[in-house]
């Protein structure tokens, strides 16, 4: 069938594209993000311009080039942020999500005219506007997980959107340019990112997190049937605006059809590589970004280990509360507060939301937040169970997720570890010069914790089962002799280990 020229464009719309196509030339060489705002308006002059379909896509793809390079050189700073984060860098954060809103819409927005089967597409195919929104929409929720803040409303319904189009039409297979990554491949990268729970990491884990998915031989494969004898499945709803659910936690409703991948393989693959690292073996050995080598980076493949290989089921409903609460911060602070009885510690004050057994979520009310981190330690302490000297029982929770909406605003949750602690010092026997080391005995809590545990600072205890000297000051020297026996918990910030009596001593 044969089909009309495309129209040429009206003397204003030629003007409006010669000073889109001069910008671009100026820009060609720069680098940075110092020209977003300007970058902002070519790309709202290019969605006012009357254009034919093939020079729009041209220009958009022109300017997804310089949308690019502004999100790489953003994405760094969105990884040292505090929280809450700062106006300052919230107004940054906007200014980039405000670039790929209408980057990602104008290409969705093409595709009606480019699988139009009465037009002609012949001179571009639709995969590649695909593939682009899509980027641009991982993006976006890629920043909204750097800065803990909810994502944006529609952003799932939009990538779901763009992958069942690609469906429709066979398209999701195709590598993307220069080799990079299909579109199912992006997809259920984006997809497996979300199932790793990022409110519960720092920013520097999740860019850990992203780059190990992304340079993983091993993808999720999407079934219309839960896939048999796997332990992790997750499922999604591509008509609603969430990301995937274990299967484990929540059902489908009736009526839906749902997506089904499971992750036993790629969580088998984190679990053998934290091994090797364990043993000596170099991350570049493995193929891993540097990060994989740290403490931090050990600790975050073993939590992915359990979230993609054995997501549990939540274990206690929970109660809504309404009551305010102190918070110290950190171990350093808790060692004090715990060893000199009313010792001054800085204190900041919440607003219980709800709780359960294992654990709390908090709204920040007032007080100093500068020095939270995800996976830190802190004692909470109910104002209303202080005693007539301002004591109170003091909670040992570990910082599970956080969200920040804006500045003004922070939410917690908390994961009980213990109802109390002692504060101690351990000496290594074998390793004298190593000093004395600030611990926290926390006692065993069934059924959160079987065993007495320790709390310290990452990397003090070098050797895992080695027999150790546990020194408790109160009225008077107590002394111990313990082995580790398990690591329960590792994070950037602390190391929990269940302990036992040495018997071989």
């Amino acid at each position: 069938m044969s089909t009309l020229p495309e129209p040429s464009p009206s003397p204003a719309a030629e003007a409006s594209i010669r000073n889109i196509l001069e910008w671009l030339a100026a820009a060609h060489d720069r680098s940075g993000s110092d020209d977003a705002e300007q970058l902002y308006r070519q790309l709202h002059k290019l969605r006012g311009t009357p254009v034919p379909i093939f020079h729009r896509i041209k220009l958009l793809d022109m300017l997804h080039g310089h949308v690019e390079r502004v999100v790489k050189a953003e994405l760094p700073c969105f990884q040292k942020i505090s929280l809450p984060v700062a106006r300052k860098m919230r107004q940054r954060v906007k200014q980039v999500v405000d670039l790929l809103e209408p980057l990602t819409q104008d290409y969705f927005n093409s595709l009606a005219e480019l699988f139009d089967p009465e037009g002609s597409n012949s001179l571009r195919s639709p995969h590649n506007s695909l593939l682009r929104a899509m980027q641009g929409i991982g993006w976006q929720i890629k920043i909204n997980h750097l800065v803990a803040a909810p994502t944006g409303v529609g952003l799932w319904q939009q990538l779901h959107a763009a992958f069942r189009t690609a469906r429709r039409f066979g398209l999701e297979a195709i590598p993307g340019p220069r080799g990079s990554a299909s579109i199912e491949r992006a997809y259920t990268d984006i997809l497996l990112a979300a199932t790793a729970q990022p409110a519960s990491f720092s920013a520097s884990e999740l860019k850990f997190i992203n780059d190990y998915i992304e340079a993983s031989p091993l993808g999720v494969e999407l079934s219309e049937t839960p896939p048999t004898g796997a332990d992790a499945v997750f499922w999604i709803d591509l008509d609603r605006d969430f990301p995937a659910h274990a299967l484990i936690r929540r059902l489908p409703a009736a009526e839906s059809l749902p997506l089904y991948f499971a992750c036993d393989a790629i969580a088998a693959e984190a679990r053998r590589q934290l091994g090797e690292l364990e043993h000596g073996t170099s991350a570049a050995d493995l193929d891993l970004p540097a990060f994989a080598e740290t403490r931090a980076g050990h600790g975050v493949l073993r939590r992915l280990t359990k979230l993609w290989g054995k997501p549990a089921k939540r274990r206690f409903p929970r109660r809504r509360q309404s009551y305010r609460a102190n918070l110290c911060l950190g171990l350093d602070n808790l060692w004090r507060l715990m060893r000199h009885t009313g010792s001054p510690v800085p204190l900041s004050e919440w607003m219980v939301t709800n709780e359960s057994p294992d654990g709390y979520a908090l709204m920040h009310v007032s007080g100093n937040t500068d020095d939270l981190r995800i996976g830190d330690v802190v004692a909470l302490q109910a104002i209303d169970e202080q005693d007539d000297d301002g004591n109170a029982p003091q909670r040992i929770c570990i910082i599970r997720w956080a969200i920040s909406e804006n500045p003004e605003h922070i939410e917690l949750g908390l994961q009980l570890i213990a109802p109390r602690a002692i504060a101690a010092e351990i000496a290594q026997p074998y390793e004298l010069d190593a000093g004395r080391v600030a611990v926290l005995i926390l006692p065993e809590t069934p059924p959160l914790r079987l065993s007495e545990s320790l709390l310290l600072a990452p990397g003090k205890i070098q050797n895992a089962g080695a027999p150790l000297i546990l020194l408790v000051e109160k009225d008077n020297l107590l002394i111990r002799e313990i082995r580790t026996e398990n690591l329960d918990e590792q994070t950037s910030s602390i190391e929990l280990f269940s302990v036992a009596p040495d018997h071989s001593a």
